[in-house]
């Protein structure tokens, strides 16, 4: 079977591969310490970068990537300090992400 994350090859009837399933612990491991933390200790495992990139795009669920996740929890986080209730999941970063409206602050709108 191929891997969920990165479509290589993963083993008889194994849904990710073993270098993915050392990613998804790292990543379980430090949920809610950033996204800066998270891709320092990705690249500490000795990883290539390219193949982290591929685990950080998979969408295990269809709800949202990975990085999504990352940072629907940071948000939440920064959310919960400033003293507001937040519930935002991965598909709503992803929609938020697709939407693109985020590359326009900078321009003037037509």
């Amino acid at each position: 079977m191929r891997c969920r994350s990165c479509q290589q090859t993963a083993g008889w009837l194994r849904r990710s591969c073993a270098t993915c399933e050392r990613l998804a612990a790292v990543v379980a491991a430090n949920r809610g310490q950033g996204l800066s933390h998270t891709l320092d200790l990705l690249i500490a495992t000795g990883v290539p970068a390219a193949h982290i990139e591929k685990f950080l795009a998979a969408e295990p669920d269809g709800h949202g990537s990975i990085r999504d996740q990352i940072v629907a929890d940071m948000t939440n986080e920064l959310m919960h300090a400033l003293g507001q209730p937040s519930a935002q999941t991965a598909a709503d970063v992803k929609r938020a992400r697709t939407r693109g409206q985020w590359h326009a602050y900078g321009q003037r709108p037509r």
